[in-house]
């Protein structure tokens, strides 16, 4: 039996930095959004595309992320509106709570439910599990970043740092898609603490000339990330060094304070 053939995946910026992320099953015309914060540039997508949207999945509460949701759902009254259970009642037109370790499905794909609290207490991540020669796919919402991760909003640095640890056991090859454009800024904090880190300056370059051109930096590779991303890399002794911790919670919450204030 042949497979079906992956979702196409389209970014969709709105606002000044946030990324929307639109899944388009072309055999049966379906698509699917993950955090629309705007309704209007998913519903020219949609329209482009000619799709019906049948699934919303939601990351975490904040607006930025599902202001949208009210206006697709009169678009689309049958969609479903996933999201955690711990948001209930924060995420307008909820129709599935999600708790993490959830098997969801879209287009005969399977999406595996990660509970990654810490930028938020219920916040969520939908990891689209690779098939054949297809990379997993992972859409992170304000959890990883390019080179970061989410501020502490709701949650607790070891919260965040265990959230980060399950993200980290994923194959290298998988593909992150983060929800705002904040990877140039990321990775010159990054460089404060990790200066000789040579993978780390290759990829400021690079960067840099991607947003010379208004171009995204997203999708991200979590090999790189795992090279280069200090939230990622606290038990080095180098980055421990750097911040005068002696703990790998210590380090990663001396960061976090550090990058805030950046």
């Amino acid at each position: 039996m042949q497979s079906s053939p992956a979702p196409i995946i389209y970014c969709v910026p709105i606002f000044r930095d946030n990324y929307v992320f639109l899944w388009h099953d072309p055999l049966n015309q379906t698509a699917a959004v993950i955090d629309p914060g705007d309704s209007q540039p998913v519903l020219e997508k949609l329209q482009h595309l000619n799709a019906e949207l049948t699934h919303i999945f939601i990351t975490h509460h904040h607006w930025d992320h599902i202001d949208g949701i009210p206006t697709l759902q009169a678009r689309y009254p049958q969609v479903e509106i996933f999201g955690s259970a711990v948001d209930r009642g924060r995420i307008p037109g909820q129709t599935v709570f999600l708790e993490g370790g959830e098997i969801l499905e879209f287009g005969g794909h399977s999406i595996d439910v990660l509970a990654v609290p810490g930028h938020t207490a219920g916040h969520l991540a939908y990891y689209l599990l690779p098939q054949a020669n297809q990379p997993g796919e992972l859409f992170c919402g304000d959890t990883l970043f390019g080179c970061g991760c989410g501020r502490l909003k709701e949650g607790s640095p070891a919260q965040l740092w265990d959230s980060l640890q399950r993200i980290r056991q994923l194959p290298d090859h998988t593909r992150v898609w983060c929800a705002h454009e904040y990877t140039l800024k990321n990775i010159e904090f990054a460089l404060t603490v990790d200066p000789d880190n040579l993978i780390l300056q290759d990829r400021y370059r690079s960067t840099f000339l991607v947003r010379q051109h208004q171009e995204a930096t997203i999708p991200t590779g979590l090999g790189l990330e795992k090279q280069t991303n200090p939230f990622l890399r606290c038990e080095q002794l180098e980055l421990q060094q750097a911040v005068q911790a002696t703990s790998t919670l210590q380090t990663f919450t001396r960061l976090r304070g550090m990058r805030d204030q950046y």
